[in-house]
C-alpha cells in the first residue's frame, strides 16, 4: 500500500503542470543569472516542445517583474532583433516571381513574417499564456506613449490575438444571480458605462426577470469575461437610464415585453483593445432573444456620446463653460436648443480624415448596421452623464433584416440612417440633415 502512495505521488509530481514549470524554473534560474536578450534567445531557439514551453514560462515569469524601462527594453529586443530578414524575403520574393510553386509561395508566407510571433505562440502554450499576453499588451499599450516605434511589435500581437480570439473561440455565457461569486466581481469591477457601486446594485441589474446578461468567455480565460452586455426587458423604447437602472420599479414579466435594450456594453480586458468583441455579442444576443421571446419587436441600444463634450470644449468653449457651471439636472432644459444645435453638427458635419462619424459609440453601432432611432434629452443626468455626454443620450436601433443592408451604405456612402423621429428632433435646431 505505501508503495502505491509512492507511485501515485510521483505520477501526480510528474503531470501535475504548474509543479513541472516551478522545478524546470528553479533549475534554470538557479544554473545563472540570463540577461533579457538571452531569456528571449532562449525562447526563440529551442528545439523541442518542452523546452521551448519551460523557456517561454521563464520568459513571461521574468517580464512580469520588469518595471517600466526594462520592459521597454525587452521590448526593444523583439523588434529590432526578432524581424522580417529583408534580404531573404526579397530572395523568396524574386523566386516566387520566377518560378510561382507552392513551394516557393509557402517559403515567401514564412518569410514575411516576424520572428517574434513564434516567440509569442509559444508563450501562449505555457499555464495561462493567454492572459498573461494579455495582460502584457495592456502594459505594452501604455509604453508606446512613449515609444511609438513599439507599434509594430503591437501590430504583431493584434494580428495573433485576432486569430486566438476570432468568435468560432467564443463562448457567450448569461449572467445572473447565480453566477460565481468571482465572476460577478468582475462584472462590478469591468462595468465601464454605468458605474455598479454594491451588490444591491449589481443584484437590482441582474436578479429581476426582466433584466439579462451575457458574456463572451475564451476558452483559455474562463474565469475572465473579454465584453459583457446589460439587456434591459422594456414594453417601449426607454428614453433615459434613470428609469432603466431605477430599483422601485414594476418588474415586467419578459413575455409581456417588447423591447429588449441593449444599455451598457462593457470591454473587460484593455491588453485586447482594438479587437471588436460588441458587433458578434450584439448580434447574437438579439437573435438569442428573439428566439426565446416571440414577443420582443425591437432590439435598441440606450447609448452615451462620450466624445460630445470633448468636442464642445474645443469648437464650442463658451457652451461647454456654462455646462461646467451647472450643479442641478434641470438648469440643462435652458440649454437644450444650444446642446440639439451642436449634437447635430457633431453627429453630421464629421471632421475626421475618413468623414466617419465623430463619435466613436454611433462608429462603433452605425458600423455594425444599426440605425440613429431616437434623440433623448436629459437621458443621463448622472454627473459622469453630463460630463461625457451634455446628459443627452441616444437609442440605436438593430432591425436584424436589415443590418447588413445598412452596413454596406454607411461603410460605402458614410451615410447615418437616420430614423423620421430622430430627423425631425434634430431638425428643429441644426438644419444641415439630409
Amino acid at each position: 500500500m505505501t508503495k502505491i502512495k509512492f507511485f501515485q505521488g510521483l505520477l501526480n509530481s510528474l503531470f501535475e503542470k504548474p509543479k513541472i514549470n516551478k522545478s524546470l524554473n528553479f533549475l534554470f534560474e538557479k544554473k545563472k543569472s540570463l540577461t533579457t536578450s538571452e531569456y528571449v534567445e532562449n525562447v526563440a531557439s529551442a528545439k523541442g516542445e518542452v523546452s521551448a514551453l519551460s523557456h517561454a514560462e521563464l520568459l513571461i515569469s521574468y517580464c512580469e517583474r520588469l518595471n517600466d524601462k526594462e520592459l521597454i527594453n525587452f521590448f526593444e529586443i523583439l523588434r529590432m532583433n526578432f524581424e522580417v530578414n529583408s534580404d531573404d524575403l526579397y530572395l523568396a520574393t524574386q523566386n516566387y516571381k520566377s518560378e510561382k510553386t507552392s513551394e516557393n509561395l509557402i517559403k515567401l508566407m514564412k518569410l514575411s513574417e516576424p520572428l517574434r510571433r513564434d516567440i509569442f505562440t509559444r508563450c501562449n502554450g505555457i499555464t495561462r499564456g493567454t492572459i498573461r499576453l494579455v495582460n502584457l499588451r495592456k502594459r505594452l499599450l501604455e509604453l508606446i506613449i512613449k515609444k511609438p516605434e513599439l507599434k509594430a511589435v503591437d501590430y504583431d500581437l493584434v494580428y495573433l490575438f485576432k486569430n486566438w480570439f476570432n468568435r468560432g473561440f467564443l463562448i457567450l455565457r448569461p449572467i445572473n444571480w447565480e453566477t460565481p461569486a468571482h465572476i460577478l466581481e468582475k462584472i462590478i469591477a469591468y462595468e465601464a458605462v454605468h458605474e455598479i457601486n454594491s451588490w444591491d446594485e449589481l443584484r437590482a441589474r441582474l436578479a429581476p426577470k426582466d433584466r439579462r446578461c451575457f458574456a463572451f468567455f475564451h476558452p483559455a480565460m474562463q474565469d475572465e469575461p473579454i465584453i459583457f452586455v446589460e439587456v434591459a426587458l422594456t414594453k417601449e423604447i426607454p428614453s433615459n437610464i434613470q428609469n432603466v437602472l431605477k430599483k422601485e420599479r414594476v418588474f415586467l414579466e419578459p413575455e409581456e415585453a417588447n423591447v429588449a435594450v441593449f444599455y451598457s456594453i462593457s470591454n473587460c480586458q484593455k491588453g485586447l483593445t482594438g479587437i471588436s468583441f460588441g458587433n458578434f455579442l450584439i448580434k447574437q444576443v438579439a437573435n438569442d432573444l428573439g428566439h426565446e421571446f416571440k414577443n420582443l419587436k425591437s432590439f435598441v441600444t440606450l447609448s452615451p456620446i462620450p466624445g460630445f463634450r470633448k468636442w464642445m470644449k474645443n469648437k464650442y468653449p463658451k457652451l461647454n463653460l456654462k455646462i461646467e457651471k451647472i450643479k442641478k439636472s434641470a438648469q440643462l432644459s435652458k440649454l437644450k436648443g444650444d446642446l440639439l444645435t451642436c449634437l447635430g453638427e457633431y453627429f453630421f458635419k464629421s471632421e475626421r480624415s475618413d468623414k466617419m462619424p465623430n463619435d466613436p459609440v454611433a462608429r462603433f453601432h452605425l458600423g455594425n448596421g444599426a440605425s440613429l432611432e431616437q434623440i433623448n434629452f436629459l437621458g443621463d443626468v448622472s454627473s459622469n452623464g453630463i460630463e461625457l455626454s451634455g446628459g443627452l443620450m441616444v437609442n440605436y436601433l438593430y432591425d436584424l433584416e436589415k443590418v447588413e443592408q445598412n452596413h454596406e451604405i454607411f461603410v460605402s456612402e458614410k451615410k447615418i440612417n437616420i430614423s423620421k423621429n430622430a430627423k425631425n428632433s434634430l431638425m428643429r435646431y441644426y438644419k444641415e440633415i439630409d
